[in-house]
C-alpha cells in the first residue's frame, strides 16, 4: 500500500467519526503524490504522520447566562495544528454545526492556506457550537467573555492569533479582545479583525471576497478572458459573499444570486448590493426581506430545494463563487454549472465543493481555484494587520488593497508554476497543495524531530 493510502487509512482509524477531517486530508494528501514520489525525504521524516495530528487540541466548557437568567453550556475548541513557519493563525467559528471534525478540517486546511500567502503564519482554528443568531448583544457579550476566560491562556501575539469566521464578526472580536485585555493586562495583536480605531486593518472586512475575485481574474487572464460584462453566481450572504459581489460589480460583472440558511435569491437584474448590506449587515434578517423590495428577484426556500441539489448552481453563469460553507456544491451541481457554460469556479468558502465536484471541474479543464488558494485573502490581510500592530503603524486602504492584490497574484503564480513543475499544468489543486506543503514540510525537517 502506498504512503498516501496508509495516511488516509490512519486518519480514518484514529478519528473514525470525523468525516470532514477525512475529506480534507484525502483531498490534500492524494494531490501530494507527485512530490512524495520525487522526494523521499518527506516519507523518511514522517512528515504526513506529523501533519495529520495537531500540536494540541484544546476542548473546554463555556458556561454563560442568558437575559432570562438561565445558565447555558456550550463546547469550545481551539486546535493548534502546526507552527513550523509562524504562530498559529486561523479563525473562530460560532455555529451550531461546530464539532471536532469541522474544526480539525478547517485547521488542517489553514496550514497550507497560510503557507501560500508567503507570510509567517502557522495553521490553527477554533470556535464553539454557540449560535449567535437570535441572541441579544448582551448575551453575545457574556458568551464571548466566558469563551475568552479559557482561551486567553492558550493564545498570544507570537503564539496563536485567532480571527473571525462564520458567526464571529467585528462585534464578537470586540467582546473577545476586551476580555483578553482585562484578563492579561496586555494590549497586543492577539486577535485580528479588530475595529479600525483600536488596531484593526482597512480591507480586512473585504479581504476574502476581494481576494477570491482577484484570484479568478488571474485564472481568467491566463486564458485571455475577463469578468467584465459576465453573469456570475455567488452563494452565501455574509462578509465573503457581500464583498465578492462588491468587487465583481466594480469589475463590471453581474452577480445574480445570493443565499443564506433559509433559502436563495435570484435577481435577473443583478444583486442590489446596498439592499443586501442593509439586510445582512444592519438588520441581520433573512433574505426573504430582499424580494419584498425588488420585483426583479425570485426567492426559493431551502425547503423547496430539489433533493441533493443547490439551485444557486443551476442558474446559467460564466463564473461561480461558492462563498457559504463546506460541501455546498456537489457533483450534480458541478455538472449543471459546466453544462450551463460556467468556465470559472473560485472558492470563497472553505472546502465548499465535494471531492466528486472537484474532479468534474478538473476533468472539464475549467478555471478552478481551490479554497486554500482562492480564499486566502482573508488570512493574508489578517497577517498584514499583525504587521501593522507590531509596527504600530496603520496603512491606507489603497496600500493594503494593493498588497492583497499582489499576494493573490503571487499565490496564483506559485500554484500555477508548481503544477507545471510536476507535469500537471493548469491543475491548481495539485499546484496549491504541493506549494503550501513543501514550505511547511521543509521547515519541519529543518527544525528537527519535535
Amino acid at each position: 500500500m502506498s504512503y498516501v493510502n496508509n495516511i488516509i487509512n490512519l486518519v480514518k482509524e484514529k478519528y473514525p467519526e470525523q468525516a470532514e477531517f477525512h475529506q480534507a486530508v484525502k483531498e490534500v494528501v492524494e494531490s501530494l503524490e507527485p512530490i512524495l514520489k520525487k522526494c523521499n525525504k518527506y516519507e523518511n521524516s514522517a512528515i504526513l504522520e506529523r501533519l495529520i495530528i495537531p500540536d494540541r487540541e484544546i476542548h473546554f466548557r463555556v458556561t454563560w447566562e442568558d437575559d432570562n437568567g438561565k445558565i447555558n453550556v456550550n463546547r469550545g475548541y481551539r486546535i493548534e495544528f502546526n507552527s513550523a513557519i509562524g504562530p498559529y493563525k486561523g479563525g473562530l467559528r460560532f455555529h451550531p454545526s461546530v464539532n471536532p471534525s469541522i474544526i480539525k478540517f478547517l485547521g488542517f486546511e489553514q496550514i497550507f492556506k497560510n503557507s501560500l500567502t508567503t507570510l509567517s503564519m502557522g495553521g490553527g482554528k477554533g470556535g464553539s457550537d454557540f449560535d449567535p443568531k437570535g441572541k441579544s448583544n448582551n448575551e453575545i457579550m457574556r458568551f464571548c467573555q466566558a469563551f475568552m476566560n479559557e482561551l486567553f491562556r492558550h493564545i498570544g501575539a507570537h503564539t496563536d492569533v485567532p480571527a473571525g469566521d462564520i458567526g464571529v464578526g467585528g462585534r464578537e472580536i470586540g467582546y473577545l479582545f476586551g476580555q483578553y485585555r482585562k484578563l492579561t493586562n496586555r494590549f497586543d495583536g492577539v486577535l485580528t479583525g479588530k475595529a479600525l480605531n483600536w488596531g484593526g486593518s482597512l480591507v480586512r472586512k473585504e479581504a476574502t471576497g476581494y481576494g477570491c475575485v482577484y484570484f479568478a481574474q488571474e485564472m481568467l487572464r491566463q486564458r485571455g478572458e475577463s469578468l467584465d460584462g459576465k453573469i456570475c453566481s455567488v452563494s452565501g450572504s455574509g462578509n465573503v459573499a457581500i464583498y465578492t459581489i462588491e468587487k465583481l460589480q466594480q469589475l463590471g460583472a453581474k452577480p445574480v444570486t445570493i443565499s443564506d440558511s433559509k433559502g436563495m435569491v435570484y435577481d435577473k437584474d443583478g444583486i442590489d448590493l446596498e439592499l443586501l448590506k442593509e439586510i445582512k449587515e444592519v438588520k441581520r434578517v433573512s433574505l426573504e426581506e430582499y424580494v419584498k423590495n425588488k420585483s426583479s428577484a425570485q426567492y426559493t426556500s431551502i425547503k423547496d430545494y430539489p433533493k441533493g441539489k443547490n439551485p444557486v448552481w443551476h442558474i446559467p453563469c460564466f463564473a461561480a463563487f461558492p462563498s457559504a460553507t463546506q460541501n455546498e456544491l456537489n457533483a450534480d451541481d458541478a455538472e449543471a454549472l459546466i453544462k450551463n457554460g460556467c468556465i470559472c469556479v473560485s472558492e470563497g468558502a472553505n472546502m465548499p465543493s465535494t471531492i466528486e465536484a472537484v474532479h468534474k471541474f478538473i476533468s472539464a479543464k475549467i478555471c478552478y481555484g481551490p479554497g486554500k488558494a482562492a480564499n486566502a485573502g482573508g488570512v493574508a490581510v489578517s497577517g498584514l494587520e499583525m504587521a501593522q500592530n507590531a509596527s504600530m503603524t496603520p496603512w491606507t486602504f489603497e496600500y493594503t488593497d494593493k498588497r492583497l492584490h499582489q499576494i493573490m497574484e503571487d499565490i496564483f503564480n506559485n500554484a500555477s508554476q508548481t503544477a507545471k513543475e510536476f507535469g500537471e499544468e493548469g491543475n491548481l489543486v495539485i499546484g496549491a497543495n504541493i506549494a503550501g506543503f513543501r514550505k511547511v514540510a521543509d521547515a519541519m525537517i529543518d527544525q528537527g524531530v519535535i
